[in-house]
């Protein structure tokens, strides 16, 4: 019989019994016994490998076992190998219950991860919690198992911090078909934005141009520009979702942004990964985590209030934003009972798009002035080459990119030396893998090192140098690098990506096409070290000063 709420058993290096199982619904009736929510369990497999009842003299080895009458092979159910038995790629050793965590309590994980790669190469296992990750670490490893085997890796990796703030909707951390139909869509009408009056490049423009207002407003006084980028690339996803902007100053708007950036600093903490090693058990201690919980419930209800006012005025024939995409395609799919296409799935998507689409852009753009402020010489160059390109009478537009060549290799470079998130978004395998000479079995979540890619010295001189000609080749001209994978690569790949460079490419070139950027000590004392966090790569906090060219 099918035990529900049971995960599948995980086998270890012992193959004697089953790796500690955990019951992962409510509390169960089985045998007239209820098993808690969080009780581990002990699959006892050498008593169903040595049942006398199907296999006669257990103790004595007997190929019989498995022949019947005939001599013909005789298969059975009581012949319990575990999915996934086979070699795991090697790696330290891990404790029960605590896997690994004890080498990491002075050190970041990509710090960490970083250092056992020099002992364990390109592959290696290591427990967090009971959780088993497998890590790849280096370009091709990466490249096989993402893209040359972009379905068996297609899956996300557990992460409970976001799978119980989401409950199991929207489409960053989902899995299977919602997972496919969601990333289609969403994929679909960014590209086919012509919804409404304004593309998309037009109202990242419109954005720009507030920015440039504030900036100047300045007069040249010291600001730690963090806040105001996030308001700009936060209003980029409310004109694209909401199909409008919001004044900075506006209550509602304010408080989201307060919602969003405490959720960046608490996802970055300690506490959060704590949460996805453990937890069961976090559910129960008081502390910081449980305030994402109560963030990301404040988004969605900021969310379906506008989905709510959307549905009043909706006009079918003429879609304004992404929520009217979306309330006319489950219009479309009323009747398929199965569709994925529903009002949570709608809010929590919309929500999963400012978490994601905000913080990445706007703090690699504030990484970017800060490099800038270290490198005056290279201002000066991205300077010279929008005054010869688009001068100073109209706006940056995306066909001026391919004009510009250095000012795009300085946008590679900032997002190559920040590496954001150094181990990518958690994957994990849709099934029994078998990699180079390992196994790996179904559902493991992997996580691929992306920082050992970005910082790959084969293919990055010095990549511990900020340096706009890796980028470049000898004639100046932009040069493409298959390593460069700050959007991860395959099936998982960030679906924000033209987003992404769309908007760093407009908001960096409008703001150097006004101002220029001065430090408020020397260059020299400008520290562009990211700070490595438990999970993330970070800028440092700083002040500028934007003085009008």
């Amino acid at each position: 019989m099918k035990l529900r709420g049971f995960k599948k058993m995980k086998k270890n290096k012992d193959r004697s019994h089953s790796q500690v199982n955990f019951v992962e619904y409510p509390p169960q009736l089985f045998f007239l016994h209820f098993l808690i929510q969080g009780t581990m369990i002990f699959p006892a497999l050498k008593s169903v490998l040595c049942d006398i009842r199907e296999f006669p003299n257990p103790e004595q080895f007997n190929p019989g076992h498995f022949l019947d009458k005939n001599g013909a092979f005789k298969k059975s159910d009581f012949f319990m190998q575990s999915p996934g038995s086979g070699k795991l790629p090697p790696g330290p050793v891990a404790f029960p219950l605590i896997g690994n965590m004890l080498q990491l309590r002075k050190k970041s994980l990509p710090l960490h991860i970083e250092e056992l790669s020099r002992t364990y190469g390109p592959i290696f296992t290591i427990y967090l919690g009971s959780e088993r990750v497998v890590v790849l670490h280096g370009y091709e490893i990466v490249k096989e198992a993402l893209v040359g085997l972009g379905d068996e890796f297609s899956r996300r990796g557990r992460m409970p911090l976001f799978e119980t703030a989401t409950k199991g909707s929207g489409i960053a951390f989902t899995n299977g078909e919602q997972w496919k139909q969601l990333r289609r869509f969403v994929l679909m009408t960014l590209k086919d934005f012509g919804m409404g009056k304004k593309s998309i490049e037009e109202r990242i423009q419109e954005e720009t141009r507030f920015l440039v207002e504030r900036l100047r407003n300045t007069h040249g006084r010291p600001l730690n520009p963090r806040l105001l980028l996030t308001h700009v690339f936060s209003n980029i996803i409310c004109s694209i979702v909401f199909g409008d902007r919001f004044d900075y100053e506006d209550k509602n708007f304010v408080t989201l942004i307060s919602l969003i950036l405490e959720n960046s600093k608490l996802q970055q903490s300690p506490w959060a990964a704590l949460y996805n090693f453990f937890p069961t058990l976090m559910d129960y201690i008081p502390g910081p985590h449980h305030g994402v919980f109560k963030n990301f419930e404040e988004c969605r209800i900021f969310v379906q209030e506008r989905v709510n006012m959307h549905k009043e005025s909706l006009d079918p024939t003429c879609p304004r934003d992404f929520i009217d995409a979306f309330l006319i395609k489950m219009e479309e799919e009323q009747k398929n009972s199965d569709s994925v296409f529903t009002e949570e799935s709608l809010v929590r998507s919309t929500v999963d798009l400012f978490v994601t689409g905000t913080g990445t852009s706007s703090t690699t753009l504030y990484f970017g002035l800060l490099v800038l402020l270290k490198f005056p010489e290279i201002e000066a160059k991205v300077h010279e080459e929008i005054d010869s390109v688009i001068g100073r009478s109209r706006s940056p537009s995306m066909a001026d990119r391919s004009q510009m060549p250095y000012t795009d290799a300085v946008l590679h470079e900032i997002q190559r030396f920040l590496a954001i998130v150094p181990l990518g978004i958690p994957h994990a395998v849709t099934k029994d893998v078998h990699l180079k000479q390992y196994v790996i079995p179904k559902h493991t979540t992997i996580f691929a090192a992306l920082k050992s890619v970005l910082y790959d010295s084969r293919e990055f001189p010095n990549p511990e140098q900020f340096n706009p000609g890796h980028f470049l080749d000898e004639n100046g001209a932009f040069k493409k690098s298959d390593f460069f994978m700050p959007f991860s690569t395959g099936k998982r790949m960030c679906l924000g990506e033209s987003l992404a460079r769309m908007e760093l490419f407009l908001a960096l070139t409008a703001i150097l096409q006004n101002f220029t950027l001065n430090p408020v000590v020397e260059p020299r004392d400008v520290d562009i070290t990211p700070v490595t966090t438990f999970v993330g790569n970070l800028p440092k906090p700083y002040e500028l000063r934007v003085l009008c060219r």
